[in-house]
C-alpha cells in the first residue's frame, strides 16, 4: 500500500486523524468532517496544512466555503463498488473549482485508477503490494478517451476535429 501520485510513489506528509480523538501536534494533519466542524477554529491555529477526509455519504458541498482551507481532500471509496466518491471529485473539481489535492482513499483498486483520474482525483492510496507498479501497470492501458471529464486530455472527438 502507498501514496501515488504523478505516477511515482510518494512519501505521504499528511497523518490521517480522521478517527483519533487526540490529534497529534506539529504535523500536517487529514481530519474528518466531523472534526472540522467541532474543531475549526483549533486546527485553523495549528499553522499546519489540513486534509479533510470526507465519506462517501458526506458531500463535498457541505464545505465549500471551506475549501481553501484544505490542500487535500481525501476521499473514501468504502468498498469497490461504491462510486459516489467519483462524483465527489467531480464537483470538487469541475463545479467548486478546487485546485488542491484530491485523493482517493480506502478500497482504491489498480483497476478503477484511470477512472478515478478521469474524474479529477490526482493522488492514490493503492491498495497493491507494489503500489507504483501497478500505476505503471494500467499507466498504459488507455491512450485515447471518448467521454469528456475532469482531467483535461482530449476525447477522441476533439483529436478529429484538429486533424
Amino acid at each position: 500500500m502507498g501514496l501515488v501520485r504523478g505516477g511515482s510513489l510518494v512519501p505521504d506528509p499528511f497523518t490521517d486523524a480522521s478517527s483519533l480523538g487526540e490529534l497529534p501536534a506539529g504535523v500536517p494533519l487529514i481530519i474528518s468532517l466531523e472534526q472540522w466542524q467541532v474543531r475549526r477554529d483549533e486546527l485553523l491555529a495549528r499553522g499546519q496544512p489540513l486534509g479533510l477526509r470526507l465519506r462517501s455519504d458526506q458531500s463535498p458541498t457541505r464545505i465549500a466555503d471551506d475549501l481553501a482551507h484544505f490542500a487535500v481532500v481525501a476521499l473514501e471509496f468504502p468498498k469497490y463498488r461504491d462510486g459516489r466518491a467519483y462524483t465527489h471529485a467531480r464537483i470538487l473539481k469541475e463545479r467548486l473549482g478546487y485546485t488542491g489535492e484530491i485523493r482517493a482513499v480506502g478500497d482504491v483498486l489498480q483497476e478503477q485508477l484511470h477512472f478515478m483520474q478521469r474524474c479529477g482525483f490526482n493522488s492514490f492510496d493503492v491498495v497493491a503490494p507494489d503500489a507504483e507498479q501497478a500505476w505503471r501497470t494500467v499507466a498504459g492501458d488507455h491512450t485515447v478517451w471518448y467521454q469528456a471529464t475532469g482531467d483535461g486530455r482530449p476525447r477522441a472527438l476533439d483529436r478529429r476535429h484538429r486533424r
